[in-house]
């Protein structure tokens, strides 16, 4: 048999699936919205359960609510594992995350019902929560869970928007929070996340599909620069120490450093609080935050020191206090070589032109690269859009994603 078969993907079916499941917690028009532990998702995953049954998987749900359909291997040894998280953010699309739990269901039926039985054990995974859209420090709860990366005390001091916690959620839906320690697996030797892009680089290279080799590495960091409250017209400007001039020359600099750099470096203020915030006032303190990335260890870093170095210099010059808070960091996680290099030839034997890129967001594979191999296939998203209602991926890029990956897991199960 040829190491990589033909693989036909009926896109009338994926089609049927994209839609059937952002029905539930739909919002916007073509949007989801779908957090973890509600009713949405209780009835999402109920759903993508008995799909996982008809494909002819082993279903069951581990201690935090992840989904898992499993296909048997012949041989004994670790899993190959395929899939993404079925949260949205408030409001999000149909495809972020869904996509790569029906791309994995719909790759191993296919393998399935064409060659039986793998020598390796295939498993599709519905990740409980990746966004951190409801509980907004439980970013990746469901990954997180899989690698023994919950903290003991999370599940009583984690709290969603409305004060509810986390523990209280879980039981909610039939989830006792004190087995959270359960849902550690050590036994996946690979895990390949297909998603869509959530950026413009595919579109651009007029191409369907994208290898990932590299995630970038996120460091979010809350800044607060404090001055002298003073009158807007009085005060003269030589004597002066305004956070709000300090911030809008240190955020020109932050930013434009990424520029300098060039892709695939990132900088974005995303929040800006001044204190008063009033018209006629001097502030006496701006408070904003700064999300930078880069997929290279020593890129990243170096980004990270010359923004630390711009903002001591800044305000030290204008007189004004400098305090930062590292809100998360996240280091770079390089895909797996062999497993880069396995995605690429199934592509190419499929007829689908590739480019090899790094991914700019954060997914779940980061955390599972702490027990496993993981490598990522992009599709392309239509202008770029992702985290919206708006985003959109055609029918055909997404089989050709879908037919790599079942290339690439028949190279690795098969």
């Amino acid at each position: 048999m040829a190491q990589f078969p033909a693989i036909d993907i009926d896109g009338t079916y994926v089609e049927r699936l994209i839609l059937e499941l952002g029905a539930i917690g739909a919002h916007s028009g073509t949007g989801v919205w779908r957090t973890v532990y509600s009713p949405e998702w209780v009835k999402a995953n109920a759903l993508v359960s008995r799909w996982f049954e008809d494909a002819g998987l082993t279903v069951r749900q581990d201690a935090v609510g992840n989904l898992w359909g499993r296909l048997e291997g012949s041989e004994v040894g670790k899993s190959i594992v395929s899939g993404s998280h079925i949260d949205t953010q408030r409001p999000g699309g149909r495809y972020d995350g869904a996509l790569g739990i029906l791309a994995a269901l719909v790759a191993i039926r296919a393998l399935r019902e064409r060659f039986g039985q793998p020598k390796r054990t295939l498993e599709a995974v519905s990740l409980c929560e990746e966004e951190g859209s409801r509980f907004p420090t439980a970013g990746f709860w469901g990954s997180r869970a899989i690698t023994g990366r919950i903290g003991p005390g999370d599940t009583e001091t984690v709290k969603d928007f409305d004060g509810i916690g986390i523990a209280e959620a879980m039981r909610a839906v039939g989830l006792d929070p004190l087995r959270v320690a359960e849902a550690k697996r050590d036994d996946i030797e690979a895990f390949v996340e297909l998603h869509i892009e959530q950026g413009p680089v595919l579109e651009h290279a007029g191409l369907s599909v994208a290898v990932v080799d590299a995630i970038t590495g996120i460091r979010h960091t809350e800044v607060r620069l404090t001055g002298v409250q003073n009158h807007a017209g009085a005060f003269p400007m030589d004597l002066r120490n305004d956070p709000m001039a300090g911030f809008a020359e240190i955020a020109t600099g932050l930013i434009d450093t990424a520029h300098r750099m060039g892709r695939p470096a990132v900088t974005t203020i995303g929040r800006c609080t001044p204190y008063p915030n009033s018209g006629a006032v001097i502030p006496q303190s701006v408070t904003f935050t700064i999300d930078a990335r880069h997929p290279d260890p020593e890129s990243r870093g170096r980004i990270y020191a010359m923004h630390d170095a711009l903002m001591r210099e800044v305000a030290a010059r204008r007189g004004l206090g400098l305090e930062t808070k590292v809100l998360a960091d996240h280091e770079a996680c390089p895909s797996a070589p062999d497993l880069v290099t396995a995605l690429r030839a199934a592509a190419e034997s499929q007829g689908v032109g590739t480019l090899t890129m790094a991914s700019g967001a954060g997914h779940d594979s980061q955390q599972m690269a702490a027990i496993a191999k993981v490598a990522m296939i992009f599709v392309r998203s239509k202008d770029g859009r992702s985290h919206t209602p708006e985003e959109f991926s055609s029918i055909e890029d997404i089989v050709d994603g879908i037919r790599v990956l079942a290339a690439g897991l028949y190279k690795l199960a098969y």
